[in-house]
């Protein structure tokens, strides 16, 4: 609004990371009721897109206030209750994808997988793109690595040196498409590639590339 420029309009499904410190004690209510009662102020009176329904391969009925909520909660030392909002639209939500590489595939795999599925996603993941990659870990750990890499600002990259050259390894391989902004070609077809990887089974390599959309839009609060 400040700036005057165009901003899509598929508020999306509401992606909540809450981190609850061991030491705080919530009281009068279910946590979980209260996320989603301030979702469905957030998008009732805020008159966001309601996009989400209910029975997906058959009514397909709104829930009329974008509810339920996706939440994933961590217990975390201290007191504090901190909520991360991340509203996630489907079109680079429906291009993003998960493979579960031989462990020789190595570096060059994971590289060429990544660019693989942006090649793929095309005009239709509304680029330029925020690429979360999720490494490592088992078959719902990776793509949970992937979604909360696109928690980071854009300009940040891996503190481990050995992540941050394979973030730009894949942004160079990635911008080299020639897909450019929403598809009418070209030098920049990402904005930003994430990379968080965990520890994995001796005979998995996990890869999720989880894309995200140029309005890449998410806040924070701590009670």
């Amino acid at each position: 609004a400040e700036e005057g420029v165009p901003l899509c309009q598929d508020t999306g499904l509401a992606v909540l990371f809450i981190e609850l410190g061991q030491d705080a004690h919530i009281v009068g209510g279910d946590l979980s009721a209260a996320l989603n009662e301030g979702v469905r102020r957030g998008y009732v009176d805020g008159l966001l897109r309601r996009s989400c329904v209910v029975e997906p391969c058959h009514s397909r009925t709104n829930t009329g206030d974008n509810t339920p909520a996706i939440i994933h909660t961590r217990i975390v030392p201290g007191d504090q209750l901190r909520i991360v909002a991340l509203p996630k639209g489907a079109g680079a939500e429906n291009k993003s994808a998960l493979a579960m590489l031989e462990p020789s595939k190595g570096w060059a795999g994971v590289v060429d997988f990544v660019v693989e599925v942006v090649s793929k996603g095309g005009a239709g993941a509304c680029p330029p793109l925020v690429v979360g990659v999720g490494l490592g870990g088992n078959f719902e750990q990776v793509a949970l690595l992937a979604k909360t890499a696109l928690l980071r600002p854009l300009g940040s990259p891996a503190k481990d040196p050995r992540l941050g050259g394979l973030e730009d390894h894949i942004e160079q391989r990635c911008n080299a498409l020639g897909i450019g902004p929403m598809g009418l070609g070209g030098t920049v077809t990402v904005l930003d590639v994430f990379v968080e990887e965990a520890p994995c089974h001796i005979a998995s390599l996990p890869v999720a590339v989880n894309l995200q959309c140029h309005a890449q839009r998410h806040r924070e609060a701590r009670l």
